[in-house]
């Protein structure tokens, strides 16, 4: 069993959520976004609650950037608990071993001999890690912007090369894409009486 959000409980609560093997997913873009309040993943996990990242909806959270989640994360407990009281390790961990654990699945989460092949890289020579990853690599990658990933492989199979998303046109995406939300937006899509059209140019 697992609950997503969590961030109105007291520490009772959270006992219980440990007691009775509770996991959470936290979401902390779509929190700060709704203005809901702050998840007090610091407690949760010192009471050994299970706690992994998710990205919510489009409704409360406009990308599906998980790195950004992670640094969201870190960021949100350090306003809470203070700049010392969330590791950059921890939010990493949080965003794989977390997620894993919270879905029971001892299959992913880590590269170890066994496990899918479920990796991502990041070309640390390039203008927003410039600097920051000499130092601290690991760091940088949860700290600085990262718009987006160099390499993405899952299951042993290559998704993203060289920046590039090799599983599926995505211009021809995008276009379909925004040629949809033009329609939702149109005249006729706000009368609950006539379908939806597509719009053409």
């Amino acid at each position: 069993m697992w609950w997503a959000h969590s961030i109105y409980l007291n520490q009772d609560e959270i006992e219980l959520l440990a007691k009775t093997g509770t996991a959470v997913a936290h979401c902390p873009s779509s929190n700060m976004r709704l203005g809901s309040g702050i998840c007090a993943v610091g407690d949760m996990l010192a009471r050994g609650v299970r706690v992994g990242l998710g990205v919510d909806g489009s409704a409360s959270n406009d990308s599906g950037h998980m790195l950004n989640e992670a640094r969201t994360a870190v960021l949100l407990q350090r306003a809470k608990y203070g700049a010392e009281a969330f590791p950059i390790e921890q939010g990493l961990e949080m965003a794989t071993l977390g997620g894993a654990a919270v879905l029971g699945r001892d299959e992913i989460g880590s590269l170890e001999p066994g496990k899918a092949a479920d990796f991502i890289g990041v070309n640390m020579n390039s203008l927003s890690l410039a600097g920051g990853a000499v130092h601290d690599p690991l760091a940088a990658l949860l700290l600085c912007h990262i718009a987006g990933i160099d390499l993405s492989v899952i299951n042993g199979r290559v998704i993203v090369l060289d920046g590039k998303l090799l599983t599926i046109d995505l211009d021809a995406l995008i276009a379909r894409h925004n040629q949809l939300a033009a329609g939702f937006s149109s005249k006729d899509s706000q009368r609950n009486d006539q379908p939806i059209k597509e719009v053409k140019e």
